[in-house]
């Protein structure tokens, strides 16, 4: 089974968690929620909930969800943010990395957060990738984006990775935070993450430069020339399949993705757009690194449409599904 946190309470979370009670793929969660938030939303949802216990054997029936209880602080109203439930969101991760780490579930399925109602709370938080770091001890992490697509008549179902070198970080400050301990870490995470997760003996790796044009031989920044190219050469030497640095306009061509296992790019918004624009609802976000499989949905906690019925949850079947085949990989 899978530890699952369905998220912000007041956002699209609680609704997920209903809806995919519906549904066969609910026998493999236990979601870490608060069972009163779950019963509310699923009266505004007009559908059936029963909440059962982590441990309960009871083989799938429409409207059964297996469920950690952690307590809210405060009533949570569909749309409505409060800083209040801050603390409850983040004991939710917590509970159920301590839980995944102990051996009692294969993997976590994460919900979507809301990272500007927890910094508004008073707790600094950047993201649910760093935060799983610093819960699990892990130096570090690398964030990866799947998901299918077909181009050019391509039959649907080709997997575009885009892994990041850098996450949430300011655009002013991405440029100081490539260097080659940096490249060496995320291109030597990505490519075992390849090897062990997905069972690719020899991945190939194409690499953003960080620049337009990857810097023009260096009359558009020399950061592909003074920092990226000499770690590329010395990655390869011990024998990795690294292309590039790429110009990352170019790197998402159809040529290029047909020889790719997956794209680095160098921060949050070069590659992410494009993987989004082709695969948005069908998108898993994953967290390499981690001593267990993490996967997540691709969107965020979509405020307006909680407690209406129109959400969405496709991108949390994806990730449900991604988790399966990531811990049979690992195993």
């Amino acid at each position: 089974m899978f530890a699952f946190t369905p998220g912000e309470p007041a956002g699209i979370g609680p609704d997920l968690a209903v809806m995919i009670a519906q549904r066969p793929e609910s026998h493999r969660l236990v979601a870490f929620t608060d069972p009163e938030l779950l019963q509310q939303r699923a009266k505004l949802l007009n559908l059936p909930l029963t909440i059962l216990g982590a441990n309960a054997s009871q083989p799938f029936s429409p409207g059964n969800l297996r469920v950690e209880p952690i307590k809210l602080v405060t009533r949570a109203t569909p749309g409505e943010l409060t800083p209040l439930n801050s603390p409850f969101v983040l004991n939710t991760i917590r509970s159920a990395v301590a839980a995944t780490q102990n051996g009692r579930y294969k993997a976590l399925v994460t919900g979507p957060i809301h990272k500007g109602i927890i910094n508004q709370a008073g707790t600094p938080f950047s993201g649910h990738t760093e935060f799983l770091a610093d819960l699990t001890h892990t130096r570090k992490v690398v964030m990866m984006l799947t998901t299918t697509f077909g181009v050019h008549g391509a039959q649907d179902g080709q997997e575009l990775r885009v892994a990041l070198a850098t996450t949430h970080l300011p655009l002013r400050e991405v440029a100081d935070a490539i260097t080659p301990d940096l490249l060496i870490e995320v291109i030597n995470i990505l490519h075992q993450s390849l090897q062990q997760q997905y069972g690719i003996a020899h991945p190939t790796i194409t690499i953003c430069g960080l620049n337009p044009h990857a810097g023009e031989d260096g009359h558009l920044g020399d950061e592909e020339i003074k920092v990226m190219q000499p770690v590329i050469k010395q990655l390869r030497d011990k024998g990795m399949r690294l292309l590039g640095p790429i110009p990352a306009d170019t790197a998402f061509t159809e040529k290029q993705l047909e020889k790719s296992d997956a794209i680095l790019a160098m921060y949050h918004d070069q590659g992410l757009p494009v993987l989004k624009h082709l695969g948005f609802g069908r998108a898993v976000n994953l967290t390499l690194g981690l001593p267990f499989v993490r996967s997540s949905v691709d969107h965020g906690t979509a405020l307006d449409l909680a407690g209406t019925g129109r959400c969405d949850i496709s991108s949390l079947l994806q990730a449900i599904k991604s988790a399966q085949q990531l811990t049979s990989y690992r195993n």
